[in-house]
């Protein structure tokens, strides 16, 4: 989501302070109403690898979005057959997320059991995935996990113990409110469609019901902190089971992130 300018409080997207001089890539890129999606982030991320390595330097990933690290990871072919049919799209989108999701349910079980139903995007990808190919997108999505990986990547999970992960998520949403989420949300939808893409993001769908007189600010914040607590779940789960090679760390080890990164970095000279 830091990919689209004007989309910041939303997404804690890294202020130039912060990144202390230090190049950051994919960052203001699109206008969120410009297509972006996983096969561009790979191509563009393989390219910036390349380009870092060649100047002598470590690329670092981060983020949280297992589906797009994976994709990078494995170098996942991305067939053009698969691509979206837009008259089929049209009629996935008179259904409602239920219709959607039974749908899902009984062409691709597996994608039904990783996939919220509420995640409209992913569940539409992949029935569409279906109906192109033939073949459930989790089966593509297994068979390009047994790629060799591209890179020798070494994989840090940070973690901690739900409660605290919990209210840690809390707090970022107290403080998002506080930068001026709902005023951030207001000038994009002065400027852009709710139905987008990008503005279906955790943190931006929540306020749009909030802004057009339907739900109370306290309704928005507390679906803010429900999905983003139910989303980390996921999260979790996800990197459990595809990237089990992935050292996890506890911050609740450690005396603030300064140690974690000394940590990290420890691991990876040593690797080296």
């Amino acid at each position: 989501m830091q990919i689209y300018k004007g989309m910041d409080v939303g997404t804690a997207k890294i202020s130039q302070e912060e990144m202390r001089g230090i190049p950051h890539h994919l960052i203001d890129e699109l206008q969120p109403d410009e297509t972006y999606n996983v096969a561009i982030f790979k191509e563009r991320a393989k390219g910036l690898i390349e380009e870092i390595k060649g100047q002598g330097k470590v690329p670092i990933i981060c983020g949280g979005t297992g589906f797009y690290i994976n994709a990078l990871l494995y170098d996942v072919d991305f067939d053009q057959k698969a691509d979206p049919d837009p008259e089929y799209r049209k009629k996935l989108a008179n259904l409602d997320p239920d219709q959607l999701f039974d749908m899902l349910a009984k062409h691709d079980p597996v994608s039904a059991e990783q996939l919220d139903k509420n995640n409209i995007k992913r569940v539409m990808r992949a029935l569409e995935f279906y109906h192109v190919t033939g073949q459930p997108i989790s089966e593509h999505n297994e068979s390009q996990r047994a790629r060799k990986p591209a890179y020798d990547a070494d994989i840090f999970i940070l973690n901690t113990a739900r409660e605290s992960l919990y209210n840690r998520i809390n707090q970022r949403v107290e403080t998002m409110m506080e930068q001026g989420l709902v005023e951030e949300v207001r000038t994009l939808l002065g400027q852009y469609d709710p139905g987008l893409v990008s503005m279906q993001g955790l943190g931006y769908k929540e306020i749009v019901p909030y802004l057009e007189g339907k739900a109370t600010l306290e309704d928005a914040v507390n679906a803010i902190k429900q999905g983003t607590r139910r989303f980390a779940k996921r999260q979790i789960t996800w990197f459990k089971h595809q990237l089990p090679q992935a050292k996890w760390l506890d911050v609740a080890d450690y005396r603030d992130f300064n140690h974690i990164a000394q940590e990290i970095r420890r691991s990876y000279e040593q690797r080296a």
